[in-house]
């Protein structure tokens, strides 16, 4: 009965590890779309207010998504990626097989998605099993973003970037205000200095007024005045094009740092359209050199596979 036993984890194993390398091998042009999600990672992206103590509960094993610190020994689904996990998955997965009731796993909250604390062999065992429910000590961080089912990482960036337009655009009705709705940033946090550029320039505004503006006069002034002006240059030199992925919002706020740092150093007159070649011929050279630079190395690979078919 024990070699009966010890063959099934051993076939059950097998079959996980198998499915873990089709995962890789069917997203081997996007590796990060087959990796677990890293709690760490999510944590800093969701910014959580405070922690709660949820005790125990009984938590769905599918909305169970990511690991505080195992999350590169498992794929998206679990799965386990490394030979070296064997051992510990199959003594779960014996005690699955006959019945012993194992200790409940410990878990994060958040977005209302759970990140394993401590029990990772186990949640892997029991999606390969199919077990729906898992018994689960939570702990729940507080965030107002909601987070979908079956995401990727990319996808929860997207959710968290809709989550901060949406707020931003609430709370200082910039879009009824400037008629413009294109403000799109491809990393989160943006709408924050975006903010203070506004209170910055309204502070400057006010240095000259006996009264001072009202905040919707100020986001109006920033639009026209700082906003625009960057966004046409970025246009009329056609930047973007070196930028596959990120938005023309990005790249204001990528020139006016790199503005303010030229300003800086040669001083104020500095212009807008000066800092903007500058910009472009800068990171145009860069491009150029990391294009070069891959090459070479994929050439060099190609050389080393050569030496050793040589070998052979």
């Amino acid at each position: 009965m024990a070699q009966l036993t010890s063959a099934q984890t051993g076939e059950d194993f097998a079959k996980a590890r198998n499915k873990a390398l089709f995962n890789e091998i069917q997203h081997i042009l996007n590796p990060e779309e087959a990796a677990l999600i890293s709690f760490t990672d999510i944590k800093k992206l969701l910014k959580p207010s405070n922690e709660v103590y949820k005790g125990m509960q009984i938590v769905p094993v599918d909305l169970i998504v990511g690991s505080e610190g195992r999350y590169k020994d498992f794929d998206n689904h679990f799965f386990p990626k490394s030979i070296f996990l064997k051992a510990r998955w199959e003594r779960v997965d014996m005690a699955h097989i006959q019945d012993v009731v194992l200790p409940p796993i410990s878990l994060y909250e958040l977005g209302g998605l759970y990140f394993v604390r401590d029990g990772n062999h186990r949640v892997s065992v029991a999606k390969a099993r199919g077990v729906e429910n898992i018994d689960a000590d939570v702990v729940s961080l507080q965030s107002e973003i909601k987070l979908k089912p079956g995401s990727t990482k990319e996808e929860m960036i997207q959710q968290v970037l809709y989550y901060e337009k949406r707020v931003f655009y609430s709370e200082t009705n910039f879009g009824d205000i400037t008629d413009w709705w294109q403000l799109d940033f491809s990393t989160p946090g943006q709408y924050d200095v975006i903010y203070n550029h506004i209170l910055t320039h309204r502070y400057y505004i006010n240095m000259n007024q006996t009264e001072e503006i009202p905040f919707e006069d100020a986001v109006l002034s920033w639009f026209n005045n700082v906003y625009m002006p960057v966004v046409k240059s970025i246009q009329s030199h056609k930047i973007l094009r070196l930028f596959k992925k990120r938005t023309i919002s990005d790249l204001y706020i990528y020139l006016i740092k790199y503005w303010d740092e030229l300003k800086q150093k040669f001083g104020n007159d500095f212009s807008l359209d000066e800092a903007v070649k500058d910009f472009k011929k800068s990171h145009k050279r860069h491009s150029i050199f990391f294009r070069i630079k891959n090459a070479l190395a994929r050439k060099k690979l190609a050389l080393f596979k050569e030496e050793k078919d040589t070998e052979k």
